[in-house]
């Protein structure tokens, strides 16, 4: 052909296939999308048991580190793994059953005694407006003829009834408790098996991937893949510690200002503080709700207390914690946590900072090994 340009029967042939293949994916795209779905959902226990142990792995990895560090003894080296495993599992259920022992009951009395002040709690409300004059005497002697406990069992029964029928809510409360069971129970166990064989299957992973991938292919997906590894392990310890310092702060602040359910809410802010930024303010608001069965003011001052920690924990405490120990400026946290947010909402802000941390490592090598490009120097013009 002219111009040099050649086209082979082959190349016809490749476009030819990839066009067609491309054709069926945009036409069976939402048969596809629905089996990618009922994967995924079959999938799901393997998923959460993959998560389980990524986060159980930092606690084994910590406690191998301090398992006889310095011992040479056969005993002690085959039961490292065994022992770490089980210590780490027992430490995350301990910390789980410490957060509900401290959160549940106190919560449920609140809400009980909550319900059981409302009544005279409206009684009063209509006695102060009727001697301020601000409602006539009609209305105030039909609000006090009104059984404002029956009406609240009865509002209660009219949300109840309009669930659907007892049986059907029993029914479906009782198929999701046992299939969020099995869900848990499968995942606990994969995620058991993956840490006790996690040498093995590492491995294995590195044989499978250096026989079916190039080498130089297969030695930046490496580097990829190590350092989101380092980047997520460095985030999830620092925002724990991060949860941890905020919840003992909040405590502390509580006792200052003799402020009721120190401890329970303390312990609840720090857990709802491990979602970035917005965690702190919904336990702030189910702690409030707490203090306000108590005494409003002190609610109020609660919440002027907490905006000030929150102000405090926001602009020096997370961006210096969380982001010093991943390498990644204060202003990027807050910027990444913004746009995660507002792309996937609670799991967008949960991963935005590691993957930002990331990227923001990637940039920063490449911008350092980029050889800097010198000035050309400027001949002065001859007159």
């Amino acid at each position: 052909m002219k111009n040099g340009f050649k086209i082979e029967w082959k190349t016809c042939l490749k476009i030819g296939i990839s066009i067609f293949v491309l054709y069926l994916c945009i036409y069976f795209f939402p048969s596809m999308f629905g089996v990618l779905k009922a994967l995924l959902a079959a999938a799901l226990p393997l998923l959460i048991g993959g998560v389980i142990a990524y986060i159980v792995n930092i606690l084994m990895s910590f406690y191998e580190r301090h398992y006889f560090p310095k011992t040479q003894k056969k005993f002690l080296l085959k039961t490292k793994r065994p022992f770490c495993l089980i210590g780490a599992y027992i430490t995350l259920l301990a910390v789980i059953a410490l957060i509900i022992v401290l959160i549940i009951p106190q919560l449920v009395s609140c809400v009980s005694v909550l319900v059981a002040k409302v009544p005279a709690a409206i009684n009063n409300v209509i006695t102060k407006l009727d001697e301020k004059g601000i409602i006539t005497d009609e209305l105030v002697n039909e609000f006090k003829s009104i059984d404002w406990k029956a009406r609240i069992q009865q509002f209660a029964g009219v949300l109840t009834s309009g669930l659907g029928s007892a049986f059907d809510i029993v029914v479906s409360t009782v198929s999701s408790v046992v299939s969020g069971i099995v869900t848990a129970f499968l995942a606990i166990v994969f995620s058991f098996y993956v840490l006790a064989s996690k040498d093995k299957l590492s491995s294995q992973s590195d044989r499978l991937c250096k026989r079916f991938l190039k080498e130089n292919f297969y030695k930046k997906a490496l580097y990829v893949i190590k350092t989101f590894n380092v980047c997520f392990h460095k985030y999830i310890v620092g925002q724990v510690t991060e949860a941890v310092i905020l919840g003992v702060l909040c405590t502390l602040g509580m006792w200052i200002l003799r402020l009721p359910y120190a401890t329970m809410i303390g312990a609840f802010i720090a857990f709802t503080a491990l979602v970035p930024v917005a965690g702190a303010y919904i336990g702030g608001a189910v702690g409030a709700f707490m203090i306000f069965t108590e005494s409003p003011i002190k609610a109020l001052i609660f919440l002027i207390f907490l905006v000030v920690l929150q102000q405090i924990e926001g602009n020096l405490i997370y961006p210096r914690v969380v982001g010093s120990s991943m390498g990644l400026p204060g202003i990027w946290v807050l910027a990444a946590i913004t746009v995660g947010g507002g792309i996937m909402g609670v799991t967008g802000m949960l991963i935005s900072v590691p993957i930002a941390a990331t990227i923001y490592k990637f940039l920063s090598e490449s911008v350092k090994s980029t050889p800097v490009r010198k000035k050309p120097i400027l001949k002065e013009k001859s007159e």
